[in-house]
């Protein structure tokens, strides 16, 4: 089985969604301990935005499409994406997007069909590990301001995924006992988490 393991969150070791994508990846791993591990960390190597230069493939950029076919190729090769996203200013981090970019690709991802888009990547699991400084869960007041989890969601599935996990730790910022239920909830989550990666 292959792992791709994504980090998108710029605070480093002090990370939750680091710290939560971490433990998902442990967790996946001691059910199966001959995984294939593959860690791509977006600050510490960013992916470069898309450009215009990039349509026309000029000869400066060649590098750049090199290593969006490498991110491309991780994500096709993958049965199982853990993703740690970071909660920035009600949505994902730029670093996370410039990665989406990437592989949301028609004919590799998803196909437009006469019956309208076709997600192609039907066959994977993903399982997103959020971390969240106020609370956006539905029913609270901030639920319409939550624009990643939603946007993930939408993102998966437009490219045919249709297991994806999500494990939430919010209220990380509000206080001392909120961060620490929301860790708490997050890591039951996790130990509860189905580690079974048969499709």
């Amino acid at each position: 089985m292959k792992l791709l393991h994504i980090d998108s969150s710029i605070l480093g070791e002090q990370s939750v969604s680091r710290m939560l994508s971490r433990a998902v990846v442990r967790r996946l791993k001691e059910h199966n301990p001959a995984v294939d591990i593959v860690h791509r960390d977006l600050v510490a190597v960013p992916v470069p935005h898309l450009t215009g230069d990039h349509l026309a493939a000029s000869p400066v950029v060649m590098e750049d499409i090199a290593l969006g076919e490498k991110v491309l190729d991780e994500f096709i090769t993958a049965d199982v994406v853990v993703i740690g996203v970071a909660f920035y200013n009600l949505t994902i981090s730029s670093q996370l997007k410039t990665w989406i970019d990437r592989i949301v690709i028609a004919g590799k991802t998803f196909r437009y069909t006469e019956n309208g888009s076709e997600g192609l990547a039907h066959d994977k699991r993903v399982i997103l590990a959020m971390a969240r400084g106020g609370q956006y869960r539905p029913g609270t007041s901030l639920a319409s301001s939550e624009h990643a989890e939603s946007y993930l969601r939408s993102l998966f599935a437009f490219i045919g995924v249709t297991r994806l996990d999500v494990i939430v730790a919010e209220g990380l910022a509000i206080s001392e006992a909120h961060r620490e239920s929301g860790m708490q909830t997050a890591f039951e989550a996790i130990a509860a988490l189905d580690p079974c990666c048969d499709f």
